[in-house]
């Protein structure tokens, strides 16, 4: 089956408020089905953020992590508001997933995050953990799907290596995706979008390169075309 490339692009509305959101998102058109409302547009307009986008696929970057109640009530606060995806630390535990899977029910997928892009095995040590990002990223992949999560979401490094431990169904969404040539910011587990499909990503997560370029739509359609 054939997939239209534009689906494999969520564009991320990281904007500091709904206007310059909705002005971003309208100036993108239909190149741009799927969004991704992450936590400063949500810290600026709350749900209205959400509803603002009705007529796309809306993928809601909460990154929870707390208490399985917690969770599970800020999940099904989501899936009402319209969300099609949300996202959890898979870091939270088994336990926590289940409670967000329940909240959202079937209308509202969870994402499960493994491993923060912004992190490298430095990071992890220091933190205690033993295991490299790889390693660490497929032991929570396996945890949240067990957790009836629908998804994952990696750096486009460890995408292939998911992939070999949970098989094709499962979405893997990767950020950490910056085109050829551009900053990559305060990431550090990055590639290019077609290096993330090639690998595995059923779709990747683009920001700043769409955002702060000369011309978003072309800067969108030149990744759609990688994808294609």
């Amino acid at each position: 089956m054939t997939i239209d490339p534009r689906q494999r692009v969520f564009v991320a509305l990281d904007l500091p408020s709904l206007p310059e959101a909705v002005a971003l998102a309208d100036r993108l058109g239909d190149d741009a089905p799927r969004i991704k409302v992450g936590l400063e547009l949500f810290a600026a307009a709350g749900p209205d953020a959400v509803r603002a986008f009705a007529g796309r696929e809306v993928f809601l970057d909460l990154k929870l992590h707390d208490i399985p109640e917690t969770v599970r009530r800020a999940a099904e606060a989501a899936a009402a508001h319209g969300a099609r995806w949300l996202t959890v630390h898979a870091a939270g535990g088994r336990s926590m997933m289940e409670a967000a899977v329940a909240g959202a029910g079937a209308r509202c997928g969870i994402l499960a995050v493994t491993v923060l892009t912004s992190l490298e095995a430095s990071d992890l040590e220091a933190d205690g953990h033993p295991l490299d990002p790889a390693a660490l990223c497929v032991r929570r992949a396996k945890l949240a799907l067990d957790a009836g999560c629908a998804g994952l979401i990696a750096s486009p490094r460890e995408a292939a290596a998911i992939r070999a431990a949970v098989g094709a169904a499962p979405l893997v969404v990767t950020p950490g995706v910056r085109p050829a040539g551009t900053a990559m910011g305060d990431q550090k587990r990055v590639d290019t979008p077609r290096a993330a499909i090639e690998a595995g990503a059923s779709a990747v997560v683009v920001g700043r390169p769409i955002r702060d370029a000369a011309d978003p739509r072309a800067a969108l359609r030149a990744i759609i075309l990688e994808l294609t």
